[in-house]
């Protein structure tokens, strides 16, 4: 059941006389490279490098580790491997391989695969979802490594994984195998104690947390996965276990090399429509926003946001806004879609609070607007620079006020597609001009 709180109308007069700037609708063109021809070929070539398959025997048992986020044709990536898997005489399952994602329950992780296209009937082998964990060892930290129980009886493990920057942290290995490994298959509680030193998890408990389970458990080869700024996959490349640490780190530079950002040092008031888990592991992406907004953390120093507001939220999110504290104000529709449960849990697993406090709220988009702008420490609000996008990770259109566009008014990347006009809202308050995908 979804605990969502209910926020009174608050309504502050002062707003009413507030004079929003016109905006501008841009194209943006980012770093690309070109997309895979035929990605199930990609993977069934990949997974015939795989040594250690041919060692396993007829019928042996495969667990499928696959996580939570929306990456691209993941359900095309999942499909082939099963089928693979299949016709070497092998019998795959599919696990869930997210840590503390989905509300930190079996059922929610099935959820979250299925809205991922990943179902039983869509793969045509069963999902065995557990939270149960074996324990593996103990990190020189102290830390105890565990593992998804239903993946450590397996024969084999293939675990599947995009290689992305973190959320909130720059480090030479990120989000790739080794966090699958590290937190995806250490379930809720391998995520609470990935996270449980801090900031230092990730540069130094969640390699040696992978090391001891690669060399624990069952895993016999990785699929890395990496996408283009236009959400499409551009490599796949298989690694063996050993290999895992080194895969990531290489393919992190490239992943990197093809980041979608804002081409912009400053900007006063940035409005996003959605955040969601899907979009990014906190909601929004700290290298768009410009705010990783924890406590020990430097923030980038740019983009310099001023003032942050959010809209809306996605529907794959269910509910789940973590990342909502980042922004500075948000309508009253989004805060009383949260699921408060989902936030906590996941703020409190990952031991960073602040992503899951509540900004100022006010009734709606139109208010968000306002005080926005009115905020930002312009003399003339209507003249505040002003950016409006979809979300932090679609960023190929954006709006933004003509004192913004200045800034990148002769940028080859930049296109013009419609000059300078009001932005429109609904009789409710509720923003009609949008940002095309």
């Amino acid at each position: 059941m979804i605990a969502s709180p209910m926020f009174p109308d608050v309504h502050l007069p002062f707003l009413d006389k507030v004079e929003l700037p016109m905006v501008m609708r841009v194209g943006l063109k980012h770093p690309s490279a070109p997309a895979l021809a035929d990605v199930s070929t990609s993977v069934a070539n990949e997974l015939e490098k795989s040594h250690r398959a041919s060692g396993l025997s007829d019928g042996a048992k495969i667990a499928v580790a696959v996580g939570s986020r929306g990456i691209a044709s993941i359900d095309q990536v999942v499909k082939t491997s099963v089928n693979w898997l299949k016709a070497q005489g092998f019998s795959p399952f599919i696990v869930p391989a997210m840590g503390s994602h989905g509300g930190g329950t079996k059922e929610g992780q099935i959820e979250v695969l299925a809205a991922l296209g990943i179902t039983e009937q869509t793969m045509g082998v069963p999902i065995e979802a557990t939270m149960d964990i074996v324990k593996y060892g103990t990190t020189s930290q102290g830390v105890d490594c565990v593992f998804d129980k239903n993946a450590a009886a397996a024969d084999g493990v293939l675990a599947i994984n995009r290689v992305k920057s973190h959320t909130s942290f720059d480090r030479p290995v990120e989000s790739g195998l080794s966090k699958l490994v590290a937190v995806g298959l250490g379930k809720g509680q391998g995520a609470m104690n990935m996270h449980a030193l801090g900031t230092i998890g990730l540069s130094d408990v969640l390699p040696e947390i992978a090391k001891i389970s690669l060399r624990e458990s069952p895993i016999f080869f990785g699929l890395a996965l990496v996408e283009n700024s236009n959400k499409q996959l551009v490599i796949v490349e298989g690694a063996e276990p050993e290999k895992f640490h080194e895969v990531d780190e290489r393919l992190l530079k490239k992943a990197k090399s093809l980041l979608a950002k804002l081409p912009f040092d400053q900007i006063d008031a940035l409005v996003v429509e959605e955040l969601g888990k899907n979009i990014s592991g906190a909601g929004m992406d700290y290298a768009v926003t410009g705010r990783t907004d924890i406590r020990g953390v430097d923030n980038p120093l740019t983009p310099f946001v001023h003032k942050l507001g959010v809209l809306g939220m996605t529907k794959e999110a269910k509910g789940n806004g973590i990342g909502i504290g980042m922004a500075d104000y948000a309508p009253r529709d989004l805060a009383n879609s949260l699921d408060l449960y989902s936030i906590y849990f996941n703020a409190v697993t990952a031991t960073f609070m602040e992503k899951a406090r509540l900004p100022i709220i006010l009734p709606t988009d139109l208010d968000v607007f306002k005080a926005c702008v009115s905020t930002c420490w312009v003399a003339d609000p209507k003249f505040a620079r002003l950016a409006i996008i979809k979300s932090t990770l679609h960023l190929n259109e954006i709006l933004v006020s003509p004192n913004l566009f200045i800034d990148i008014a002769e940028n080859e990347n930049t296109t013009l597609i419609k000059d300078a006009r009001p932005l429109e809202f609904s009789d409710v308050g509720t923003l009609q001009m949008r940002c095309n995908v």
